[in-house]
């Protein structure tokens, strides 16, 4: 069926923008796979069911819209204390200099640019096999242009326990930067692995995850997405879950134009574990977060959380559209699923849509939705115990996110995100 004339032209525009990354032969080739998949399915229409809440033009422009960069003099380094490998990218490039060693036992750390150059790679397996699969049975074209003209990354292997973090950080220079990066994780049968993610990247930023977790394996993902409030970013994370594998994700964000973080994770072997969650924290009507989460369950016992808690003040907007998918067969399958916003004023909103597709009678599913003011029994209780009002409302407002929190294993890293989300509330104060 032919598109749209007006969705045919914006996607032949940006199409035409772009220049598709030098490479391997077997590269070239999955590249040009995913231009044809972008150019049938096109680029993201308001129209779209998966896209009625938030407006996907500035991420289909040919251009990106300028972004002022934001120096943070206010606070350290987030996870700069904490043992890691750091892998640094400006503006969407590879800086070796800022980077630090990239050795890291049981663990292999190859640049997306290097590994898509060689002839023989374990990535040729499974670049873009995870986004194929996640068009279905929704399209997400905006990550198979990644998969087409991304121009770096990092490629990990993971084949035993990681002694420590590794780290990406991203750094905005430019005013009018664009980013597409694509990374691809593989967790082996056993192994674990921990990755950090921290800043802004660009102006636009458009970022693409396949992780891949073995039997046995588990990958934890801790990600802060920055505090410049004019960039514009789209995320996907592809993932595939083995047998008695683990997987948990959280995601901080705070300022920014317009965020939409994607999250399609497939279970497909019994006993695994899935848990995605996000703290969202956004001031002024020009703040516009999405998380947009599909989780399927494809084998027994099967374990899934999506947790995300958002705090809007000042006309800003939060939007959180959850899917649990348990196809025939998943029994005993445990899926839960809560979305929460909590409005500090009546200019703010937030738009859920929270679903539940199920086709198998042994199982425990649940989701909730809840649109709340700060309850203001227990603010009245703190100010008659001398608590100061704003003081007041920042405990109130951490008490609602913690339950997001707790998803954070690690409890160092927990410590470090709760110190960013208690500063951020302190500067609303003044």
């Amino acid at each position: 069926m032919a598109l749209p004339q007006m969705k045919a032209d914006t996607t032949h525009a940006r199409l035409a923008a772009l220049d598709l990354p030098d490479g391997a032969g077997w590269a070239t080739d999955l590249r040009r796979a995913a231009i044809a998949r972008v150019t049938t399915m096109g680029l993201p229409h308001g129209r779209d069911e998966y896209w009625k809440y938030t407006d996907p033009t500035s991420l289909n422009a040919v251009d990106a819209a300028p972004a002022k960069t934001f120096h943070v003099v206010d606070e350290a380094p987030l996870f700069g204390d904490i043992d890691r490998v750091e892998i640094v990218f400006v503006d969407g490039v590879f800086d070796a200099d800022l980077s630090g060693d990239l050795t890291l036992a049981g663990v292999e750390i190859d640049r997306l640019a290097d590994a898509m150059s060689r002839d023989i790679h374990w990535v040729k397996d499974l670049y873009g096999t995870l986004e194929t699969a996640g068009q279905t049975p929704v399209q997400r074209p905006l990550a198979a242009l990644n998969t087409a003209f991304a121009t770096d990354g990092v490629v990990i292997r993971a084949t035993a326990r990681a002694a420590k973090p590794v780290s990406l950080t991203y750094i905005h220079s430019k005013d009018a930067s664009d980013a597409i990066l694509h990374h691809v994780i593989k967790v082996e049968k056993g192994a674990s692995l921990t990755l950090l993610e921290v800043g802004p990247a660009a102006a636009r930023f458009n970022k693409a995850m396949e992780v891949d977790v073995a039997d046995g394996a588990a990958f934890h993902h801790i990600r802060s997405q920055g505090r410049v409030h004019e960039r514009r970013a789209v995320t996907h994370s592809f993932a595939r879950l083995g047998q008695e594998s683990v997987l948990k994700s959280f995601t901080l964000t705070a300022n920014g134009a317009l965020t939409r973080n994607e999250f399609v994770i497939e279970i497909t072997g019994d006993d695994a574990v899935a848990h995605v969650a996000g703290a969202a924290l956004g001031d002024g009507a020009d703040f516009h977060h999405d998380d947009t989460v599909f989780i399927t369950h494809d084998a027994l016992n099967g374990e899934s959380r999506q947790v995300f808690k958002k705090v809007l003040r000042n006309g800003a907007t939060g939007v959180f559209q959850g899917k649990i998918l348990v196809r025939e067969g998943a029994q005993k399958t445990d899926g839960y699923q809560l979305s929460q916003a909590l409005l500090l004023d009546d200019d703010s909103e937030f738009l859920a849509k929270p679903e539940l597709e199920i086709y198998a009678d042994d199982v425990a599913c649940s989701h909730g939705s809840t649109t709340g003011a700060i309850d203001e029994d227990a603010l009245f209780y703190l100010r008659s115990r001398g608590v100061p009002h704003g003081k007041a409302t920042d405990m109130l407002v951490l008490s609602f996110l913690a339950e997001a929190l707790e998803e954070i294993e690690d409890e160092a890293l927990a410590d470090e995100i709760l110190t960013r989300l208690t500063g951020w509330l302190a500067r609303r104060n003044h």
